[in-house]
């Protein structure tokens, strides 16, 4: 758990020049730069991602998040012909219904019926509820709704959701999904995945590291900014993750743990704090925090003021900072499509 050590969000900003946010992935997968800066008493290394094998050893295990991106993103009309957007995030135990998040929103009342080419795919629910609420709508302000879903809704209108920075049209939808993709679920690609290839995957095991793969289903906890001013008043919204139990027995006997993303970071780390293997996560990963798992991460470069930014801050220090002003120094590129970067925990 994490402790009471406090920190202001505006610890976590830093100036991101719109220059520097990759709008198109490289290719190679793994010809992306890595900036390899170890436990912080060796020098900054600059690197690609194709030589992530010569920085790993016997007895290592590389963990992925092999969750796969669905066509989560609806366009759709209204009866008048509006135009109207549907961004699935999760199914509830309820039937074709799903939690989302609806645009126009404020024009979307409850029972609004949205069409593709004069098809009814999507009914417009009420917000969903605070937990553990009395009732009451959510007052949290992230838009959630729920929404009654055809059966075939995402089969015949989904698309796969880029983030909103990302502008660029994606010719190839499948370079948003990592080669080892394979349980649908996501709405949000785990990005550090997508720099790897079967090719180093394989290099990986022949220098002696172990791959395993685990899931969890990146959802809006993941990328909801923080709007609290204090980091330790974040909340974040709950995503599903499974790991087998052979998986975790191999994983606590390593030498060392190199988790591909922070989705593998919270997956491990939640089933350490809670010895649940299957479940859900709300894990907020911040300074103070008591790692039991992870030795390593290869993470991208992150939003300014987000989780994502705060758990890196919790596994290395202040020393982010100077981390990525040095990336952007060299040109690094920036967010999902970006570079990567090598982080090893700072020993206390």
């Amino acid at each position: 758990m994490a402790s009471e050590t406090s920190a202001a969000v505006d610890e976590f900003d830093y100036d991101l020049p719109e220059a520097a946010i990759a709008q198109r992935p490289v290719e190679p997968r793994d010809s992306a730069r890595l900036l390899v800066a170890g436990d912080g008493t060796t020098p900054i290394e600059h690197r690609a991602v194709a030589e992530l094998d010569g920085f790993v050893r016997p007895g290592d295990v590389v963990v992925l998040n092999d969750t796969r991106v669905l066509a989560a993103r609806l366009l759709l009309t209204k009866a008048t012909g509006g135009k109207a957007e549907v961004l699935l995030l999760r199914p509830t135990p309820t039937q074709d219904r799903w939690e989302a998040l609806v645009r126009p929103g404020r024009r979307l009342s409850p029972g609004t019926v949205l069409y593709l080419d004069g098809e009814p795919l999507v009914t417009v629910g009420p917000a969903v509820l605070a937990e553990g609420s009395d009732g009451a709508p959510d007052e949290r302000g992230d838009g959630r709704r729920l929404v009654e879903v055809a059966p075939h809704a995402v089969e015949r209108a989904g698309q796969v959701p880029l983030p909103p920075y990302i502008t660029a049209p994606l010719a190839d939808p499948e370079r948003y999904q990592t080669v080892f993709a394979r349980h649908p679920g996501s709405v949000a690609a785990p990005t550090a995945g997508l720099h790897l290839t079967e090719a180093l995957l394989a290099r990986l095991s022949a220098a002696g590291a172990t791959i395993e793969r685990v899931e969890l289903q990146v959802g809006l906890g993941t990328f909801r900014p923080i709007t609290a001013e204090r980091v330790e008043d974040h909340e974040m919204h709950a995503e599903r993750y499974v790991v087998d139990r052979h998986v975790w027995e191999r994983i606590r006997a390593a030498e060392r743990v190199i988790a591909v993303g922070t989705t593998v970071v919270r997956t491990l780390e939640s089933v350490a704090a809670t010895g649940r293997l299957d479940g859900e996560t709300s894990l907020f990963i911040h300074r103070g925090f008591r790692w039991q798992v992870v030795d390593v991460l290869l993470t991208n470069f992150h939003v300014p003021r987000s989780s994502l930014l705060v758990l890196v801050d919790a596994l290395v220090g202040d020393r982010w900072r100077s981390i990525y002003d040095e990336a952007l120094r060299e040109g690094y590129r920036f967010l999902s499509f970006g570079d990567a970067m090598l982080l090893e925990r700072s020993v206390p």
